[in-house]
């Protein structure tokens, strides 16, 4: 009979998440105040947290971060916490209440291998992408397959304001390449992309002569695309682009020098921040 009710309960209190009824959720939690360290959500594959997180219920997360804030650190089937969720529908006041527990869930990796900061650059949720970023730049420097960045998905998924937000944050990391060689302006020419060339241009921060591991400057890949489909006013308008200014000179001065030793030595402490917390 008890694990009847018991059962019976935790249908009420997901139930209530659902339905975002802050009150009944309350009133459940008073009445059990263990239901949420009983709840076992392998049948529906997302805790109460994830639920009223989705819902956007910010009494509810609050509700259940005092009753229980390890739930802050608990997956889904996707390998999606709270935070992930937050940052995916761009939800500030809830990241902010979810890392302010459990801080450490930047680093968490759901089942595309996408942490939280990835999630919302590929979203242009640009107000919580600020959020996450200032409470750990670290863990925006974590890799993705292929050893894209997160400023290579920002270009990927055309989010140009998320990604000035990284490159103000970051700085010279925008220089970095993929496993292909690849730099942000390799990849935003070949995805014509006129918006985000202009201001990667007028950055002039990436070496617009630097070659892919095919040997392949953004000017040359412009020209393969033209060889193999013709010119057009967009094909122009990256060209004039490409060749608006002169390239700049990473080995050239001091400054830059400085910069690259600072990017290097920032990589190595995120990494080891990274496996202080496997």
């Amino acid at each position: 009979m008890e694990e009847t009710l018991i059962i019976s309960d935790e249908k009420k209190l997901y139930d209530a998440a659902t339905e975002g009824n802050a009150s009944l959720f309350q009133k459940l939690l008073q009445k059990n105040p263990f239901l949420l360290n009983k709840i076992a959500f392998s049948c529906t594959h997302k805790s109460p947290l994830h639920i009223a997180t989705h819902q956007r219920n910010l009494n509810i997360v609050q509700q259940i971060l005092d009753k229980n804030p390890e739930l802050a650190e608990e997956l889904d089937s996707q390998k999606s916490s709270p935070l992930h969720i937050a940052a995916a529908k761009g939800y500030v006041e809830i990241a902010s209440i979810l890392l302010s527990e459990a801080p450490k869930m930047c680093w968490s990796r759901d089942c595309r291998s996408m942490n939280p900061i990835h999630v919302a650059a590929m979203n242009g949720r640009v107000d919580v992408l600020e959020k996450l970023v200032e409470e750990d730049g670290f863990a925006a420097m974590e890799r993705l397959d292929r050893g894209e960045t997160v400023l290579h998905l920002c270009v990927k998924h055309r989010q140009l304001g998320a990604l000035k937000v990284l490159v103000d944050k970051l700085g010279e990391f925008v220089c970095e390449e993929d496993d292909a060689g690849d730099t942000v302006l390799h990849l935003a020419v070949r995805f014509r992309q006129v918006e985000v060339i202009q201001y990667l241009v007028e950055c002039n921060k990436i070496d617009k002569k630097s070659k892919n591991s095919k040997g392949q400057t953004p000017l040359k890949i412009l020209k393969q695309s033209i060889s193999k489909s013709g010119s057009d006013k967009t094909t122009q308008k990256i060209k004039e682009i490409l060749k608006l200014r002169s390239t700049n000179n990473q080995s050239s001065t001091p400054q830059v020098e400085w910069l690259t030793k600072k990017r290097d030595s920032i990589m190595v402490v995120a990494i080891l921040k990274r496996d202080s917390w496997i």
